[in-house]
């Protein structure tokens, strides 16, 4: 008789099926989780344990969860499981950015031309609709957490917060009001801060031209070289930047395409490459005179094309990299502009206006409304009628853009607010050596990004965000007044931020005790201020947490954004 072996097998009963069936197992599982209450009993289970933070970068709220954010939550959840599986209270609080341009992109591409209260409760409406789909998808993913109860940036709790930090910067001395160039999105219409761009390659049109000498050494007889990839920055040109000790010489040029010679002057290692770009090739094997760049330091030059001279100065931010050693300064336009033409008092010129066309200021009302990229092809066929240009070719190079509208970026000149960063980076500097960064090199580059960041500008012509909480006296002058910007944050926390955009200047002024014809704009803060303070207005007000938090793990991108 044949023996069922089964039958001999001691085996334990069990009611798992056979079949895994994990589509329609897992979300039942899931919602059992849920039901049950398992975050909220392993949190009591562990009341008197030991704490281990982790703060919780919050993801933007503006579609659905991606690889990144699904990968960032599951790391999260499998460290905060793994602490509390050792021993430790181990609470997860998630978190939520709900400002900024991409979402009111979103809402007036939508919706077309609405009033600002209008696009902000539209905006709001929509970072909450992908708040709720996130926080299914990452459910969905077994990521256990107080999702019930959230950090969002927008709420009127949080948003006061934001305020009462910013008055804490006040307080210091640290915000200042500018006219500085600044990184411009004409996409998006706004200043934008460094975290908020990236670099993608762009084929510009590099030109050598000539500025004529009218005073000093050489005045009447040569003219100096100066090379751009920005030649619509012409029209605001006001000086010739040349390195004190590097040397430039004194050449006689001739061209195939032109009866004339012209003595030129530039660095006298890049004439060769300059002859090379451009055609114009010396008719000696030497130079007739060689000179420091210093010797030649306020000699005055004519603007190739307009009715106005500009000065030779002295930086050591010329290099001999490429161009001719001979840098065009346009202040309103650059950094090292701005820096070196207030050294030498050149003045201000930045005729560009919100949506980066060229305005009558340029003194060129052939460019007047040109979008400052078509008008490199305007400024190329003014030069050649002047006889100006000395040569031209396209120039392939790394060039900024906006992180959201994709959009080549401008430097400009507009008032805006600023956080002077010398008074936070000594500081800032040794915090970096108190925390144990992994990997190790993680260390050495959040140290080299702050230690090299410019002021950080801080004011955006935008929405949907933060109040910039600055008014204005009656002469134009900004109120910087840390115990008013804390009371804009009591307001605030009652009424939330749209009543900011609710009640006109008289009202608010009234309301916070201001004197008649104090103003304010419609300006809003830079979002990364949103989430850079959540250590204030998460950690410090949450009693199940602390500060500072045990651990912080995202992406790398954040050594130039959260983590800064």
């Amino acid at each position: 008789m044949a023996t069922n072996y089964k039958d001999t097998l001691l085996l334990p009963s069990t009611e798992f099926p056979m079949k895994g069936d994990l589509v329609k197992r897992e979300p039942v599982r899931l919602e059992q989780w849920n039901q049950s209450g398992l975050y909220q009993k392993i949190q009591d289970a562990r009341k008197d344990a030991e704490p281990f933070i982790l703060h919780d970068g919050p993801p933007f709220a503006n579609g659905d969860v991606h690889m990144g954010t699904a990968l960032n939550k599951t790391l999260k959840d499998i460290i905060v499981k793994s602490k509390t599986m050792a021993g430790y209270r181990a609470p997860f609080i998630p978190g939520w950015d709900c400002h900024g341009l991409p979402i009111e992109f979103k809402v007036v591409k939508e919706s077309g031309k609405l009033s600002p209260l209008e696009i902000r409760k539209k905006s709001e409406a929509y970072a909450r609709q992908f708040i709720d789909i996130q926080r299914r998808q990452f459910r969905r993913l077994g990521v256990l957490g107080d999702w019930e109860n959230p950090y969002l940036t927008l709420d009127p709790a949080y948003e006061a917060e934001i305020l009462r930090s910013f008055a804490k910067l006040v307080e210091k001395g640290l915000v200042y009001q500018s006219s500085k160039p600044v990184f411009w999105s004409t996409g998006a219409q706004t200043a934008l801060a460094e975290a908020e761009i990236e670099y993608m390659d762009k084929t510009s049109q590099s030109i050598y031209v000539d500025f004529p000498l009218t005073s000093g050494k050489f005045a009447g007889e040569a003219a100096v070289v100066i090379w751009t990839t920005t030649p619509w920055t012409l029209p605001a040109n006001l000086g010739i930047a040349l390195h004190p000790r590097l040397t430039y010489s004194v050449r006689e040029f001739s061209h195939a395409d032109s009866p004339d010679t012209r003595k030129l002057i530039l660095a006298e290692e890049l004439v060769a490459t300059f002859t090379e770009k451009t055609g114009w090739t010396p008719t000696q094997e030497a130079p007739e005179i060689t000179f420091a760049g210093a010797e030649l330091e306020n000699a005055e030059a004519k603007h190739p094309f307009l009715d106005r001279s500009s000065r030779v100065i002295l930086g050591d931010f010329v290099t001999l990299e490429t161009g001719s050693g001979c840098v065009h300064i346009a202040p309103g336009h650059g950094e090292d502009d701005y820096r070196v033409g207030r050294e030498y008092n050149l003045g201000m010129l930045s005729p560009v206006d919100d949506r980066g066309c060229l305005t009558e200021e340029a003194g060129v009302p052939a460019l007047t409304g040109k979008y400052v990229f078509s008008a490199n092809a305007d400024v190329l066929e003014i030069l050649k009628s002047e006889g100006r240009l000395l040569g031209a070719e396209e120039y392939q190079h790394s060039y900024p853009h906006c992180w959201r509208s994709k959009t080549p970026v401008i430097f400009r000149a507009v008032e805006q607010f600023f956080i002077r960063l010398d008074g936070l980076k000594e500081e800032a500097l040794k915090t970096i050596d108190s925390v144990n960064w992994m990997p190790h090199w993680a260390r050495n580059r959040i140290y080299g990004t702050v230690e090299s960041r410019p002021d950080w500008c801080i004011s955006r012509q935008r929405t949907w965000g933060v109040p910039l909480p600055v008014f204005f006296a009656t002469d134009g002058e900004p109120i910087l007044d840390a115990d008013l910007i804390r009371k804009v944050a009591d307001l605030v926390a009652e009424r939330g931020t749209n009543v900011w955009f609710e009640l006109d200047d008289a009202t608010i002024a009234a309301e916070l005790g201001l004197p008649e014809g104090t103003t304010r704009r419609n300006d809003t803060l830079d979002v990364w201020i949103d989430s850079g303070v959540s250590h204030q207005a998460v950690l410090r007000q949450n009693p199940a947490l602390h500060f500072p938090a045990d651990l912080y793990i995202e992406a790398t991108d954040q050594h130039r954004g959260w983590f800064q």
